[in-house]
């Protein structure tokens, strides 16, 4: 059997600073996704990629380009970064986001290659990552027209003027947002986000007073399965969902609209129905600082 016939031999991930951003080629605007802007990390990715045997060894440069991304021939040493996920059985988008970056810094160098049994990512392609981490932090700047006069941007706006507001009496979850959404006394935070969505200029074709949502496992399931213009994604940007399953039982108890990454994997987000006591039933609108990490986490995109 072949070496690219077999997934790649692993090592211990190579240690890095952080993970510097998810990248994106340019045809990945067609899926809604943010083309990636010129990084060293790019070029550590190119040169780890080139030592796994599935890209010409050459001098690199930091575009990420649609043919290294899924590759520009069928010849082994042509399918960039999906041909390495299909033989890591990833999904094969050619996208990088943390589970192929984890997985480039754990492969090793195939057999019959040059530096055979060294990890693919060499001290060179570290030190490029890191550079590349110092920069981005995790994610790099969204486009200018994510921060005008967007439905997304216009529902954070709106969120952010209602920090301090605080539910009537403590405990009971009467609030003004129940009250406009025909469902009042009951756990608040997702009527809360659809409340920022649907009072703003022309509102939300995401969201439906009395309909969509009050019920946080109901965005997920929606965002997974594309439905009603929101979906999963890896790299958030302000105005978008997150959603937090505090328990890691898949029951996802909490959501809020994401602000902006403070240090990866930490970010600000303003969430309805919280406190610093009860995450998901504190009765206050506040901007929380959470990590990605720290429990089960899904961005969810708003797409109008």
């Amino acid at each position: 059997m072949s070496w690219w016939e077999e997934p790649y031999k692993g090592g211990p991930m190579v240690k890095v600073d952080g993970f510097p951003r998810p990248v994106y080629p340019p045809d990945a605007d067609r899926y809604g996704k943010n083309p990636s802007i010129d990084g060293p990390d790019v070029a550590a990715y190119k040169r780890t990629v080139s030592r796994a045997g599935r890209w010409p060894w050459q001098k690199f440069d930091d575009s990420y380009s649609n043919g290294f991304s899924h590759g520009q021939s069928g010849n082994v040493e042509d399918t960039g970064v999906a041909g390495v996920q299909r033989q890591q059985h990833l999904d094969a988008t050619g996208w990088i986001g943390e589970k192929t970056f984890n997985t480039l810094r754990s492969i090793r160098v195939p057999e019959g290659k040059d530096h055979a049994g060294e990890m693919a990512m060499d001290d060179k392609a570290v030190e490029l990552i890191n550079q590349a981490f110092e920069m981005f932090k995790g994610t790099e700047p969204p486009p200018p027209e994510e921060h005008g006069g967007t439905t997304r941007q216009q529902a954070l706006d709106k969120a952010v003027t209602q920090i301090g507001y605080k539910e009537n009496p403590p405990d009971s979850n009467h609030n003004k947002y129940g009250e406009w959404y025909g469902m009042d006394y009951v756990p608040w935070c997702a009527i809360f986000c659809s409340w920022c969505y649907e009072t703003v200029e022309d509102g939300s074709l995401a969201f439906a007073k009395g309909i969509r949502y009050s019920y946080v496992p109901y965005v997920v399931g929606d965002a997974r399965n594309k439905r009603n213009y929101l979906s999963t994604t890896d790299d958030p940007i302000p105005g978008d969902l997150v959603c937090y399953d505090w328990s890691w039982d898949t029951v996802y108890d909490h959501i809020g609209i994401f602000e902006k990454w403070t240090t990866y994997p930490e970010f600000t987000a303003i969430e309805g129905n919280t406190s610093v006591n009860n995450n998901s039933n504190g009765g206050e609108v506040m901007r929380r600082t959470r990590s990605k990490s720290a429990q089960g986490t899904v961005f969810v995109r708003v797409e109008k």
